[in-house]
């Protein structure tokens, strides 16, 4: 690093000295608004007509490729019907929020996972939900 570059000291502090590929909080925040669009079954074209750009966009959004402003941020929540604080869900620990996001992102991108998405929070009673989950778990084990 050159001694008359300050900006670039700057950065390599904040990246973390990654140089190339999205900062892990931007590529967070864009698969949280995946999840919720996929969750709503709302097409990337669909929600990018809502916020008045292209589906290209909303697809590297999506990807982390690019930042989404604050009040890009607030006009996507207000599409999706969530609060903004939703595409920060699970950031406070990088190391498990990166393999809770790969695993995430695995099970939301499946059919069955968008699925089973939609239909969980339709059953009102814990219990049965708790059992749910307890039998997916011997399930998973057992295969």
């Amino acid at each position: 690093m050159e001694q008359d570059s300050p900006n670039l000291a700057v950065a390599s502090v904040v990246d973390g000295g990654r140089v190339d590929g999205p900062h892990p909080v931007d590529s967070h925040v864009g698969l949280r608004i995946r999840m919720r669009r996929k969750e709503m079954g709302v097409s990337q074209e669909r929600l990018a007509e809502s916020l008045g750009i292209t589906f290209q966009q909303v697809q590297k959004y999506e990807r982390g490729a690019n930042r989404v402003s604050a009040s890009k941020l607030w006009e996507i929540a207000t599409a999706l019907r969530t609060p903004v604080s939703y595409f920060y869900d699970g950031l406070s620990d990088r190391e498990s929020a990166a393999a809770q996001r790969d695993a995430a992102q695995d099970f939301l991108l499946s059919t069955e996972g968008i699925e089973l998405m939609a239909a969980f929070p339709r059953i009102t009673e814990a219990s049965v939900r708790r059992k749910i989950v307890e039998l997916i778990c011997v399930v998973a084990d057992e295969a």
